[in-house]
């Protein structure tokens, strides 16, 4: 443990989309073709199970894990004496359900019940690739680590455009609330990491943009005016000294960032690559689309089963 803390918990965020009643939902609402991108809501990797298999190789110091999700869906192979789920509708407004935005279920984070201050934030794409601890998430003096890319984000003049990815446009957006709040400023992209949480930072910083953070809640898709609260968040605890910005070398040693791509040749070079590497933080992203190629999700699954192979405990032994 870093000097002084308690135990940390650790969040993760998933979802479903083969769960029974799913798609009929998702067409219910879904207005265009990008609200039923199934790059954000596939789960055929399982990849939240070898992620909770990484966090019992890499991270047992980690006390509780919770998986907040759309009721009333539960992994089937989830210990849940060990995993505490909650859904949706346990900390969401009812006007706010459902969502299938990670934008509005982000904001929710700090509410889930009983958690460490600070927590730990995965998506259940992200694993441990070799052993981590607190002090590479937190600083001495609890200061939260934040890892920034080379490349920088959509300026702020971009928020309300309709031409641009509604991911590209909330981070202008994210952009133009620091600009107005701690003056103009070139930021840089934050990689794909697991993040650090301080529940009460979060909420004060929420708390600063009532309107922003009800209209991001109230869209059920990613929208225009909408922020991404795990953009926003590293950026707005840099301005009130409460993170420090890891070098961009340590990113890049520390963070292997996988897309999911449907090219066999590509998924066998990047996985060989991260047995070279042993990365601490992996990210594998889904950017399959409609179709994923055969061969590549069974080149991913086996690799999946050799980098973990031993169940962990947070999963049934039946």
């Amino acid at each position: 443990m870093i000097r002084g803390q308690q135990p940390i918990d650790l969040v993760y965020t998933w979802v479903d989309d083969t769960w029974p009643g799913y798609s009929d939902l998702l067409r219910q609402y879904a207005r265009k073709d990008q609200d039923s991108n199934p790059n954000r809501t596939r789960d055929n990797l399982e990849l939240l199970r070898y992620s909770l298999r990484s966090v019992a190789r890499y991270a047992p110091w980690v006390r509780n894990v919770y998986l907040f999700t759309l009721w009333p869906q539960v992994p089937h192979w989830v210990n849940t004496s060990r995993v505490r789920v909650i859904h949706h509708d346990e900390v969401m407004a009812p006007a706010h359900r459902p969502t299938f935005s990670s934008f509005a279920i982000y904001t929710h984070l700090h509410l889930l019940p009983g958690l460490s201050s600070p927590f730990l934030f995965l998506e259940d794409d992200m694993l441990f690739g070799a052993r981590v601890n607190p002090d590479d998430f937190l600083e001495p003096d609890g200061r939260i680590r934040i890892f920034p890319r080379l490349a920088h984000t959509a300026s702020a003049a971009l928020w309300n455009r309709a031409d641009i990815s509604p991911w590209n446009a909330a981070l202008a957006n994210a952009n133009r609330l620091l600009d107005e709040r701690f003056g103009p400023a070139r930021r840089r992209e934050v990689n794909h990491a697991p993040l650090m949480i301080y529940p009460e930072l979060w909420a004060e910083m929420l708390a600063l943009w009532p309107e922003v953070i009800e209209q991001t809640r109230a869209s059920r898709f990613r929208s225009i005016g909408n922020i991404p609260p795990e953009y926003l968040y590293p950026y707005y605890a840099l301005y009130q000294g409460r993170a420090l910005a890891n070098p961009a070398w340590r990113t890049w040693r520390d963070i292997f960032y996988f897309p999911l791509e449907n090219w066999p040749i590509h998924a066998r070079a990047f996985t060989a690559i991260i047995d070279l590497l042993k990365p601490k933080f992996m990210n594998l992203n889904d950017n399959f689309g409609a179709h994923p190629h055969p061969g590549v999700v069974a080149h991913l699954r086996a690799t999946l089963n050799r980098w973990f192979p031993e169940p962990s405990p947070f999963e049934r032994s039946n």
